[in-house]
C-alpha cells in the first residue's frame, strides 16, 4: 500500500533538508531564458468572466482570522460574487508592475519565489449563474474555462469516501500544484513548497469565507488518481494536493457508472524545457491513497501528544483573554512542567485594548498585504505578538484535525524585539494562551543563520518556527501525513500573516537549515523536524519615515 511506505517519505524529507553544505554546494542556478510561465493557460477553451461587483463582508480582519472555517450547521449555496470574491482573495492579482523586462504580478497569498504553482479548480453542481460542470481558475484574466459539464460531485463524494462535508457541498474547489513551475529555482523540495503555498492560499480562503458566512472545510483525505482523472491532469506535472468544501446542504447529484473520459485540451508550456526531479513524484506516489477504503480508514482523531495535548479549541481561553483587555498577567509567573527534568518560566500572553483592534475588514487588508523582504530593527508591542500567536492557533477545519482545534505542528520563538517580552527562545503552549521562556538571551544573529544567512529572521522582531513529531504523525497517518504536517504550518503561516498585516506590521515565509533549527530549540524540541519559518516585524521602511 502506498501510503505505508514510509522509508520513501523519509528519504525525501532527508534528501531535501538544507545544511549551510549543501546549500553552497549544489551548483543549481537560475536559467532565466527558460523561467516558466506563472499561470496555466488552456488554448482552446472559452472564457467565462467572473463577477468583480462581489459582495464585501465588512467583518474584522481579526475576527475572520479566528473564526477561519465556519462551522455552524447552515445552508449555505455560494452564488458566483461570493466565488469570486474567495478566488479573488484567495489566489487573484491584487497589482501589477510592469519593469523593462516584462510584469510583475503580486497575488492575494503569499507563494516561495512569487512562482506560483498552485492552480485552482472547481466541481460545481448547478448554481445561480453558473452551470453544473467542471472548471478551471486563471487568474491573469481573473475567468473560468469549462472542461467539464454536469455534475460530477458524486466522484469527489466517491473519491473522499463520502466526507459528508464534501458530499453535502455545492461547490468544491479542488487545489492541485504544478511541479515544474516551482523547482525551475527550488528543486526536489518543491513538494514542501506545495503544501506551504497552497496552505497560504487557504488561510485566506477560510478567512474569507468565515467572514462572508460560507461553510468550509479543508479534506486532504481523497482518492488521489481518481480526483486527477477528473481534472484531467498530466500526473507527471500537476497533481492533486488538497480539497476545500464551500457551503452545505447540497444534493451531490446521481452517480454515474459510465467512465470519464479523458481530457485533451492544449495547455501552453510553461517552459522550452522541463526537469523533472523523480525524487519529489516518488515522495507523492508514497503518500497517496489508491482507493475510497483506506480513504476511511485514514481519515479519524488526530494523534495526541505528550506536550500539552489540546481537547479543542481555546476558544474559552481567548475569550477570557479578550475580556482582560490588555490587563491579563503580564508579569512572568513560575510554572512547573516536566520535560527533560526542566522547570521553565511561562509568560501569558498579553491582549490588546479594545480601543488598539483592527477596524480593516479581511478583504481591505488581503489586499494590502504583500511580503516584507526588508526589517527595521524596532521593537513591536508584546500585544500584537499575542495577538498573531491567539488568532492565528484558533482551529482548522479539516479532516486530519479531529477533534477541532487539534494541532500538529508546534510553534517555537526566537524573539529579537518585542517590548514587555525579554529576549529569547520561546515555546508556545498547547493548552493555553503563553509562552515558556526555553533560554533568554539575544539571538539575532542566531535567527538570521538558521534561517539560511538571511537578514530577513535577524532583523524582524521574531522569528517563528514550526517544528512538528513527523514519527507520531507518519505512525498515524501513513506517508500522507508529511502532506498534512506540510499544509498545516502553511496554513498558519498565512494566519500569521493576516494578523501581522491587521496590525501594520509586516511579515516573511523562510526557509531554513532543517537540523540546526530542532538542534537550536533542543533539549525541548528533540526528535522533531523543522517544517517552516516565518518572520514578523516592522517593515523597513516605517524606520525611514521615522526618521
Amino acid at each position: 500500500m502506498p501510503n505505508y511506505d514510509l522509508q520513501t517519505i523519509w528519504h525525501y524529507h532527508e534528501e531535501t533538508k538544507h545544511s549551510y553544505q549543501s546549500v553552497r554546494s549544489g551548483g543549481h542556478y537560475l536559467d532565466w531564458a527558460n523561467q516558466p510561465l506563472p499561470f496555466k493557460i488552456y488554448s482552446d477553451l472559452q472564457p467565462i468572466p467572473l463577477p468583480r461587483d462581489w459582495p464585501v463582508s465588512g467583518i474584522d480582519v481579526l475576527a475572520a482570522v479566528s473564526a477561519a472555517g465556519l462551522r455552524e450547521p447552515v445552508v449555505s449555496t455560494p452564488d458566483l460574487k461570493t466565488l469570486a470574491s474567495l478566488l479573488f482573495h484567495a489566489a487573484g492579482i491584487t497589482r501589477r508592475r510592469t519593469y523593462p523586462g516584462g510584469e510583475i504580478y503580486f497575488r492575494a497569498a503569499a507563494c516561495t519565489g512569487a512562482l506560483y504553482e498552485i492552480e485552482l479548480y472547481l466541481v460545481c453542481g448547478p448554481l445561480p449563474e453558473l452551470e453544473a460542470g467542471v472548471y478551471h481558475f486563471n487568474p491573469a484574466d481573473f475567468e473560468f474555462r469549462r472542461l467539464r459539464s454536469g455534475d460530477l460531485r458524486y466522484v469527489l463524494a466517491r473519491a473522499t469516501a463520502n466526507d459528508p462535508l464534501i458530499s453535502q457541498a455545492p461547490v468544491t474547489i479542488v487545489c492541485t500544484g504544478t511541479y515544474w513551475r516551482n523547482a525551475w529555482k527550488y528543486q526536489a523540495r518543491t513538494y514542501r513548497h506545495f503544501f506551504w503555498d497552497n496552505g497560504t492560499m487557504l488561510a485566506n480562503l477560510l478567512a474569507t469565507a468565515a467572514a462572508l458566512r460560507v461553510p468550509a472545510h479543508l479534506a486532504m483525505g481523497f482518492v488521489d488518481d481518481d480526483v486527477n482523472r477528473l481534472l484531467g491532469l498530466e500526473t507527471h506535472r500537476e497533481v492533486s494536493i488538497s480539497l476545500v468544501a464551500l457551503g452545505k446542504g447540497a444534493d451531490p447529484g446521481i452517480e454515474s457508472s459510465e467512465p470519464l473520459k479523458p481530457l485533451k485540451y492544449r495547455v501552453a508550456p510553461y517552459s522550452k524545457t522541463e526537469v523533472d526531479y523523480q525524487l519529489m513524484r516518488q515522495a507523492h506516489e508514497a503518500s497517496s491513497l489508491p482507493s475510497p477504503e483506506e480513504v476511511k480508514d485514514w481519515r479519524g482523531l488526530s494523534p495526541i501528544f505528550l506536550v500539552s495535548a489540546v481537547a479543542g479549541p481555546l476558544d474559552e481561553a481567548l475569550e477570557t483573554w479578550e475580556g482582560e483587555g490588555g490587563a491579563a498577567r503580564s508579569t512572568p509567573i513560575a510554572a512547573k512542567r516536566e520535560m527533560k527534568s526542566t522547570i521553565y518560566q511561562v509568560i501569558e500572553l498579553k491582549a490588546p485594548p479594545k480601543t488598539d483592534s483592527p477596524r480593516e475588514s479581511i478583504e481591505q487588508v488581503i489586499v494590502r498585504r504583500g511580503s516584507s523582504r526588508q526589517f527595521a530593527r524596532l521593537p513591536i508591542q508584546f500585544a500584537q505578538l499575542s495577538t498573531i500567536l491567539v488568532r492565528a492557533t484558533q482551529g482548522i477545519p479539516a479532516d486530519f484535525l479531529e477533534p477541532f482545534g487539534t494541532r500538529l505542528n508546534d510553534l517555537y520563538l526566537i524573539v529579537n524585539a518585542v517590548e514587555g517580552l525579554p529576549s529569547g527562545a520561546y515555546f508556545l503552549r498547547r493548552d493555553r494562551p503563553c509562552l515558556e521562556l526555553l533560554k533568554e538571551g539575544s539571538f539575532r544573529e542566531q535567527a538570521g543563520h538558521l534561517g539560511l544567512d538571511q537578514a530577513i529572521p535577524s532583523d524582524a522582531s521574531v522569528a517563528i518556527f514550526f517544528l512538528a513529531d513527523l514519527k507520531t504523525i507518519l505512525e498515524r497517518f501513513g506517508s500522507r501525513g508529511y502532506r498534512t504536517a506540510q499544509i498545516e504550518a502553511g496554513i498558519l503561516g498565512g494566519k500569521i500573516y493576516l494578523g501581522a498585516y491587521a496590525q501594520r506590521l509586516g511579515a516573511s515565509g523562510l526557509t531554513f537549515y532543517d537540523d540546526e533549527v530542532t538542534e537550536f530549540f533542543s533539549p525541548h524540541a528533540a526528535g522533531k523536524s523543522a517544517i517552516f519559518l516565518t518572520a514578523v516585524g516592522r517593515p523597513a521602511q516605517h524606520r525611514l519615515r521615522i526618521l
